[in-house]
């Protein structure tokens, strides 16, 4: 009680009621992330988030999760403890589980890897816009998946709209036409929040045709043929 207390007399310094900054708190557990750009819902989380930024980082790093802020494109990220945060050094005690990591499937970590690395490419050469978005059409997507990883986007229909809406989802694309998923000359947007989801060791191990999973953990298995989902930050 005597915390929730202090908490509250804090948050009303800035305006804000327990409620309100619960709702910030739960969306970064539930969603991990939070793009002021995404829709009114989150660029009010977000605003809010702004407000009392240092609350929210001591509140929740009593249980090990850890924030990346990005400013300048105006999203943050929550990691579970032991997760690989790109820019800041690694933590010492590793958690013996995978608490809060997102589940994902080899087909997810394929893609996620693939659009890292044309992301990377597209930085280098300047290709970026005034978002930090890189626009990257569907079939050139499709090449990329087979040039480096001897993998192909799903077939159905069904499975690549499910594909695509976690990406979604993770806030790592924008998709140009959400109900023409198996169009060739569809295109999507790969977010700037790439960025903080793969780490540069996997873009690496990727580049070396190293199997890896986002987080940049060497795997004995076969990416391609691997089914098994692994957990990854």
């Amino acid at each position: 009680m005597i915390v929730a207390q202090a908490l509250e007399n804090e948050l009303t310094r800035e305006g804000l009621s327990l409620a309100e900054f619960g709702e910030v708190v739960l969306r970064l557990l539930d969603f991990t992330i939070i793009c002021r750009d995404e829709s009114q819902v989150e660029q009010a989380l977000y605003d809010r988030f702004i407000r009392v930024e240092a609350l929210i980082r001591d509140y929740l790093s009593v249980i090990g999760i850890r924030l990346s802020h990005d400013q300048q494109f105006q999203y943050v990220r929550a990691y579970p403890p032991g997760a690989e945060i790109p820019g800041e050094q690694d933590e010492v005690d590793q958690p013996f589980n995978s608490g809060l990591r997102a589940r994902l499937s080899q087909q997810e970590v394929a893609v996620i890897l693939v659009l890292r690395a044309q992301y990377d490419k597209a930085l280098r050469e300047g290709k970026i816009d005034d978002s930090g978005c890189v626009t990257i059409g569907m079939e050139a997507l499709g090449i990329a998946m087979k040039n480096m990883l001897q993998r192909a986007l799903p077939e159905i229909v069904t499975d690549r709209r499910q594909l695509f809406r976690r990406l979604k989802q993770l806030r790592l694309i924008i998709l140009a036409r959400e109900d023409e998923l198996d169009a060739s000359d569809n295109w999507l947007r790969i977010r700037p929040q790439i960025m903080s989801f793969v780490s540069d060791a996997a873009l690496a191990a990727l580049r070396g045709d190293a199997q890896v999973d986002v987080d940049g953990q060497p795997t004995s298995d076969s990416l391609p043929d691997e089914k098994e989902p692994r957990y990854v930050s």
